[in-house]
């Protein structure tokens, strides 16, 4: 007997097919719709976005006092909506290629933009990388006309100046510095005089608000290109113009950028005093980035420590620490912390011995620690046998002439290990232990420690040894008091920096409570509490 649920031509157990439904028909018939991409995503997004700014600008109504102050202000801000795009766009660029740009650009971007022109060469896209194509090479035909390509309206300029800057980085990245820093010259030009044939100096006041976090990020990538060619003096002009020019019309971002720049391009070519003339005749922007803050810190601190301010040196290398990311930039952080450790020695003081094993640091810190160490022991010959090891590297860091000063600090710091382990001592044991030349280096060496008070000792010039006074009980000296005096600075910088932090503005509550009561002010107002007294004692007198 056969089975009715058996194929007859297989003799298998699949069950009976069941009719499809005329939904089910339709649903295999439709094309299926091509995934986007993320440059696409992220562009069309921006769209979306300034275009709802636009709109609620033009139906926002008029008189209306009762409304949320804080959504309209944020849906009224286009550069705060650019600014927060660019921070959740940074994953769609970080896979991206140059095809990728390419292909975007063509998408996007209006044929007349110059910009498209420009990602378009860099690297053409071909037919075989087309969106037509299929997976096995076949293409589907269709008889039904292409669909109108949807160009960027509203974000246009935003999007283009994006793509450039993107490309440029890539570039870079490559090593390819001499397109990379072609690229973002070409996209600050196209910036700069996208709104008339006017002159440049002109035209730099009409640039969209929107436009100056994106060339603020075309500077540095241009600035970055410059330093691979080792052409960094020719932009200095260029730099110090456009700087100018951001202070002129407000623009936080460039301003900010800008001066990091001038900043690192002094400091490496070793013009400490000319960095010093541009920290004091300049003010960083109180609402710049995060991050332009943190760059800030860490060149006003590297200055300060050429300078021998190492008090200033060490505030600030320690506020950029605490205010850098965590979760990305470990190589900022490392060039943070070795200057601040060497700082930290300068200073007297030992750094603890956790901040050598952070997480990624510790190969980068190891001939740090070692330094360190033969500071704390006032080893001397560890200290120059390290130095000469790791001399190359030291001048790649930027604190081979930190570390050159240091030299003494390991001499007084051995000076003071002996002169508490031992109440008479020998010249000569002196001399072994610091690893001195001579027995009159040594005598040298301890009479200027005595001078300027690291020990409390005698020389005997006559028996050739070194006399120890009796320790003083430290809390009956004034440096208990200058330690309590730090602490309560650092912490006083730390609440003012909260305070500043709470961006309230001035009286907006007493605005708040007047048009709640219905109140709408007049000249009794402007009144001082001095002159209404005078006032009521005026009419006291008059009715007496």
């Amino acid at each position: 007997m056969v089975n009715k649920t058996e194929s007859p031509a297989t003799g298998g157990d699949a069950p009976k097919d069941t009719p499809k439904t005329t939904e089910e028909n339709k649903l295999e018939k439709a094309p299926k719709k091509p995934p986007t991409a993320p440059l696409d995503a992220a562009a069309r997004r921006l769209e979306r976005l300034l275009a709802t700014t636009s709109a609620s600008d033009t139906e926002a109504p008029v008189g209306d006092t009762n409304s949320n102050t804080s959504v309209s202000s944020h849906l009224n801000n286009p550069v705060k909506i650019v600014r927060k795009w660019l921070g959740t766009s940074c994953g769609s660029a970080a896979n991206a290629s140059l095809e990728d740009l390419s292909s975007a650009a063509g998408r996007l971007l209006d044929p007349t933009r110059k910009s498209r022109e420009i990602l378009v060469d860099i690297a053409p896209v071909s037919m075989e990388e087309s969106p037509a194509a299929t997976a096995g090479g076949e293409e589907k035909k269709d008889d039904s006309p292409p669909a109108a390509p949807q160009f960027l309206n509203k974000s246009c300029r935003e999007v283009e100046a994006w793509l450039l800057s993107i490309a440029s980085r890539l570039l870079w990245n490559d090593g390819q510095f001499a397109k990379s820093a072609s690229v973002a010259q070409n996209a600050i030009t196209l910036i700069e005089n996208d709104s008339s044939g006017a002159s440049r100096e002109t035209v730099t006041n009409n640039i969209s608000p929107t436009l100056f976090p994106l060339l603020a990020r075309l500077h540095r990538y241009r600035s970055l290109a410059a330093e691979g060619l080792e052409q960094s003096h020719l932009l200095w002009d260029d730099c110090v113009r456009s700087h100018r020019m951001a202070c002129l019309r407000r623009d936080v971002d460039t301003s900010s950028t800008l001066l990091n720049i001038m900043l690192r391009y002094l400091l490496n070519a070793n013009q400490v005093e000319q960095a010093q003339k541009l920290l004091s005749n300049s003010s960083f922007p109180e609402n710049a980035s995060n991050n332009q803050l943190c760059r800030y810190l860490y060149h006003s601190g590297r200055v300060q420590a050429l300078r021998l301010e190492y008090t200033l040196a060490f505030s600030n290398l320690s506020q950029c620490l605490r205010k850098s990311p965590t979760n990305t930039g470990l190589g900022f952080r490392i060039a943070a912390r070795r200057l601040l450790v060497v700082v930290q020695l300068l200073m007297g003081e030992i750094p603890e011995r956790s901040v050598f094993f952070e997480k990624g640091m510790v190969a980068e810190l190891s001939p740090y620690l070692i330094i360190t160490q033969a500071v704390r022991r006032g080893d001397l010959s560890v200290f120059h046998a390290t130095v000469a090891e790791n001399a190359a590297r030291f001048r790649n860091d930027g604190t081979f002439t930190l570390i050159s000063r240091l030299a003494h600090s390991v001499v007084k710091a051995g000076l003071r290990r002996l002169n508490q382990a031992y109440s008479r001592i020998s010249l000569k044991d002196v001399a072994t232990r610091l690893s001195l030349p001579s027995e009159t280096s040594a005598e040298f060496v301890v009479a200027k420690a005595i001078r300027d008070g690291v020990i409390d000792a005698t020389i005997n010039h006559e028996g050739q040894f070194v006399r120890s006074h009796d320790l003083v009980d430290v809390y009956a000296t004034t440096e208990p008091m200058e330690a309590f005096h730090l602490r309560i600075a650092y912490c006083l910088t730390t609440h003012n920096d909260a305070v500043r932090g709470m961006k309230y503005p001035p009286d907006a509550y007493k605005k708040r409570l007047e048009a709640s009561r219905g109140k709408t002010g007049g000249a009794d107002d402007d009144k001082t509490d001095e002159e209404r007294a005078k006032e009521l004692e005026d009419e006291l007198e008059e009715e007496f």
